[in-house]
């Protein structure tokens, strides 16, 4: 699928009028039933304008963090300094009524720093538990390859099942809890590798690459009177957590047949038979690309799945759950090309 069919990347005025377009395919008769996703598009309307309003380009990786955030889903950001990873997701938490918490994960954090833990209060001679920034609906971790591997564990337990058990004593965390980690690609001094259990449990892996020069001269003339950047501050709230979980309850909704329940069955099964990797993904990489397809052809204004959007959602969602075999690494193959292989090679479904 072309990003160009989820997102427009033009200024907030310019931005597509979906209000007033027809809602010829918002719909899709199923038995006796339609289901109106329009709710979503608005939804996803509303936050790519208020991002619009400071972003320029990335529109692909503002698209696929709505996608993750409507899929139940957390987005690790790979990318190098400078290009807007730790201000795309302060602001994309800033178009949400929600509590919010950022992590400055750095080698001497331990785990109670981010889960909480158990305090003794002399008043009354008994443990407080003081919980950690993890509990909040969107927290944002930079540089989460900085932390030993001891404190990237004890995001294991509250990224798969949203709750963390300090002390014996298990507490849930409130929805919409989603996870936005950011890293960098290049230096590697005084980092620690993400382990593949960490990994997995990221629905996406968004590489961030540099801007082309047409938006590089709109950033310049954007900021060029404003070195604060104060323009963050207009960027508003346009949903909270009933409107998120009412879309989120939608694209659940959305309709996929069998035939493409098959087919990325079969994606995700030749990642693990294939001779160009290593290690293959899991299946929790198949419930993710249905997951995500599902959001992906919402946010296109559509209440079933096509193969484009399985397609879509299967770089990000397969990327950093793959291992190439050192003798196809040593050749320079990379996992977007054996990705694409694997995806031109099976059959789509019609």
């Amino acid at each position: 699928m072309d990003e160009n069919q989820l997102h427009s990347s033009e200024e907030p005025e310019q931005l597509q009028q979906l209000d007033s377009a027809p809602k010829v395919g918002l719909d899709r008769w199923r038995g006796d039933q339609y289901l109106d996703v329009s709710p979503v598009v608005s939804v996803a309307r509303g936050v790519r304008q208020e991002l619009a309003k400071v972003i320029i380009g990335q529109a692909n990786a503002m698209d696929q963090m709505l996608i993750a955030l409507l899929s139940g889903g957390h987005v690790l950001i790979e990318g190098v300094p400078g290009i807007a990873k730790t201000l795309m997701s302060r602001l994309m938490a800033k178009t949400m009524n929600v509590d919010y918490s950022r992590i400055q994960f750095t080698p001497d954090l331990m785990p109670a720093d981010v889960v909480g833990t158990s305090v003794f209060n002399q008043k009354n001679a008994e443990f407080t538990y003081v919980k950690g920034p993890v509990f909040a609906n969107f927290v944002l971790i930079d540089e989460i390859n900085r932390a030993p591997a001891k404190t990237q564990a004890a995001l294991f337990e509250v990224m798969e099942e949203r709750q963390v058990t300090v002390d014996g004593t298990t507490r849930k965390l409130d929805y919409p809890f989603f996870v936005m980690a950011t890293q960098n690609p290049v230096e590697q001094e005084g980092t620690y590798k993400l382990p593949e259990a960490q990994l997995d449990r990221f629905v996406f892996k968004i590489n961030l690459s540099y801007p082309d020069l047409d938006d590089e001269r709109r950033i310049l003339r954007r900021f060029r009177t404003d070195f604060e950047q104060t323009q963050t501050n207009d960027v508003q709230a346009v949903l909270n957590a009933a409107s998120l979980k009412s879309s989120a309850d939608l694209v659940e909704k959305v309709f996929i047949k069998d035939q493409l329940l098959d087919y990325i069955a079969l994606i995700v099964h030749e990642t693990r038979v294939t001779g160009d990797l290593y290690l293959g993904a899991s299946p929790r990489a198949s419930l993710a690309m249905m997951k995500t397809a599902k959001a992906a052809a919402a946010l296109a204004g559509r209440d079933f799945v096509v193969p484009d959007d399985i397609q879509y959602v299967a770089y990000p969602v397969l990327n950093h759950r793959i291992i190439l075999a050192p003798e196809r690494e040593m050749e320079g193959l990379t996992p977007e090309n054996v990705i694409e292989d694997i995806v031109k090679r099976i059959d789509v479904p019609r």
